[in-house]
């Protein structure tokens, strides 16, 4: 059965010097992430990246960059991104298939951010693209940022919210006073940067983007970042949104949720509760969540699911316009 990983991370040299360049480190904890055995494996776009995946059992990556991506970056993203997305297509072309690609976008720039996207689907191929929450002060439900979504839902293009390091201030607030290394793990990947990608959704839903864009359909890591083991409770905010549907119809229509490495029988079942089998999506959050022993390909052959093709590739063939009926989609 074909598996595809549609959350699977790649760095450039190019960025993460420009990273350096602005003292992003200072401002985000997860950039410190990104170095030894883990920069290589970021890095390679190759044989040794190709040899992991199979050692896990996953067939196609649909390779994304890496957290904060180009969030912090002003108008020199603009061809920083046009470069970092010729390259991909480069690294698809040597290995067509086994990498699939979803745009690295210069999101400060809202309209150039829009015509890149399309450059990538339209001309690349790419399946969509991939935000890491915040652009320097703003939300991603900000107005200026609209370009972004609108170009998605025109092209048919998923949107991969993708988490990131709370704010400054909210890191002090919330997830400090431990030593370095763990105030740094606690607002990131132990707690912090999930809820801070579940909050940029929700605050989607809740500025009545979908209701605008009913067809744009976003991507949450990480079995949803939260945001569906607290559905009930949402629900609740349903008499006093003002949006066209209850929120669990954004749920149903306009989210998908994929595994993000966390190969855990009971979320897979929470998950599949709320938005549907139809909607969920594999991803082995490579380099990050990688372990050996066949760990992706054994989860899919013990998930429990009916139709477990759906989950392995069908749903993301769907999604992505590219499904036939022995798809499994």
């Amino acid at each position: 059965m074909k598996l595809i990983g549609i959350e699977e991370h790649f760095l450039t040299a190019e960025i993460g010097e420009a990273w350096n360049a602005i003292g992003l480190d200072a401002v985000d904890p997860s950039v410190a992430f990104h170095s030894g055995p883990i920069e290589g494996r970021l890095l390679d776009l190759a044989e040794d990246r190709l040899a992991l995946m199979d050692e896990t059992g996953l067939d196609i990556q649909v390779l994304s960059l890496t957290t904060p991506a180009l969030h912090d970056l002003g108008p020199e993203s603009v061809d920083m991104a046009r470069r970092t997305n010729d390259a991909l297509a480069a690294a698809i072309a040597r290995h067509p298939t086994r990498f699939q690609a979803l745009a690295t976008l210069p999101v400060a720039m809202p309209e150039d951010a829009a015509q890149e996207l399309e450059r990538c689907v339209r001309m690349l191929g790419f399946k969509g693209a991939m935000l890491c929450g915040r652009v320097g002060a703003r939300n991603l439900d900000h107005p200026t940022l609209s370009p972004i979504f609108q170009s998605a839902e025109a092209l048919g293009a998923p949107v991969f919210l993708h988490p990131r390091a709370p704010d400054m201030a909210i890191r002090a607030a919330y997830y400090s006073g431990f030593k370095h290394e763990v105030d740094a793990a606690f607002s990131t990947y132990g707690l912090g940067w999930h809820y801070d990608a579940g909050i940029q959704f929700l605050r989607l839903v809740l500025a009545g983007t979908f209701d605008r864009m009913p067809g744009l359909q976003v991507i949450l890591g990480h079995w949803g970042e939260l945001v569906l083991f607290y559905a009930e409770r949402l629900a609740a905010m349903d008499r006093v949104s003002g949006l066209a549907n209850p929120i669990a119809t954004y749920l149903r229509r306009n989210l998908y949720v994929t595994a993000s490495g966390m190969f855990l029988p009971h979320y897979l079942e929470r998950s599949a509760a709320v938005v549907g089998t139809d909607r969920l999506l594999f991803s082995t959050d490579f380099p990050y969540q990688y372990r050996p022993g066949a760990d992706a390909r054994r989860f899919l052959e013990n998930c429990g699911l009916a139709e477990p093709a759906k989950f392995a590739h069908g749903n993301w063939l769907r999604l992505t316009g590219e499904c036939t009926a022995q798809d499994g989609g």
